[in-house]
């Protein structure tokens, strides 16, 4: 049990569960709000992304990512402590259940949430493996901004209301760019094991200032986009509550420019932490 955890990546699940707590406070600050079609969107977005993190440990051991110097967290078949045929069968297991959860979310939004249920399924496969995987090619942050962002906030406000507003598109772009500054952490660490085995991420791509400059914009500009959603929204001041997560960013900007190599472990488990703290601040001033 304890190996199919480490697997299944604790730590970068708030990714997955805070655009739909979010989409959902969102639907009940609008007076819409059914509890059982929250859960099942919470269930099935846990599911596609212990997929995803399922399969990223088996392709990217395959093709030689995960090697006996990286960095980052024990990854299990890199370790051999589950082998590459178990860990495929799991994957395909856990998607499989995605989708049976997806029936349910089918039958309440329709055709739109099939396109999205199997886009987002394809998507954690293809992120690493295949002729053309999006994370080895520089596509992987906007496969975050998009999928743990737009698609996964919209999409659970949707399913509440049968809708989609500009508020829930806005805080969409916000939950996108918090999503990826954790990946921008994980690259950044990961930046010069990377190009030795052809990972090509934006950190390879275009440097590590580069990714510390865009972690920088991408934990500060939800703050701005926040005042601009309260500005516009009839001054609910209870939306300013989010702003005490405002220290806590600054903090983590500052170590992103001073750690480096294993110690930005530490970073990349509190900058999902920090999404999940912002997620509940802002979900709460919904709410009140």
């Amino acid at each position: 049990m304890k190996n199919w955890l480490l697997a299944a990546r604790l730590k970068t699940l708030p990714a997955a569960i805070s655009p739909v707590i979010l989409g959902s406070a969102l639907a009940y600050h609008d007076g819409i709000l059914s509890i059982m079609i929250s859960f099942m969107t919470l269930l099935a977005a846990l599911l596609i992304q212990i997929g995803t993190n399922f399969a990223n440990d088996v392709f990217d051991f395959q093709k030689g990512t995960d090697r006996d110097d990286r960095l980052g967290p024990v990854r299990v078949t890199q370790s051999g402590l589950i082998s590459p045929r178990k860990m495929k069968r799991s994957m395909w297991f856990i998607f499989i259940q995605a989708i049976c959860v997806g029936f349910y979310l089918a039958f309440i939004g329709g055709w739109p949430i099939v396109i999205i249920g199997l886009a987002s399924i394809a998507a954690g496969i293809f992120y690493t493996w295949g002729p053309y995987p999006l994370g080895y090619h520089g596509w992987g942050d906007v496969f975050v901004f998009i999928f743990f962002g737009l698609i996964a906030v919209s999409g659970t406000y949707y399913l509440q209301t049968n809708t989609i507003s500009n508020l829930s598109i806005m805080l969409g772009i916000i939950m996108g760019m918090l999503s990826t500054a954790i990946l921008v952490v994980n690259n950044l660490r990961d930046a010069d094991t990377d190009k030795v085995s052809g990972k090509r991420t934006l950190a390879v791509q275009l440097g590590k200032k580069f990714s510390k400059i865009q972690y920088s914009i991408l934990m500060l500009t939800p703050f701005l986009l926040l005042l601009y959603i309260w500005w516009h929204s009839k001054n609910e001041w209870s939306l300013l509550i989010t702003m005490f997560a405002l220290p806590k960013s600054l903090h983590l900007i500052n170590q992103i420019f001073s750690l480096t190599d294993s110690d930005l472990n530490f970073v990349l488990s509190q900058t999902a932490r920090f999404l999940f703290i912002f997620t509940v601040l802002l979900s709460t001033g919904l709410i009140i």
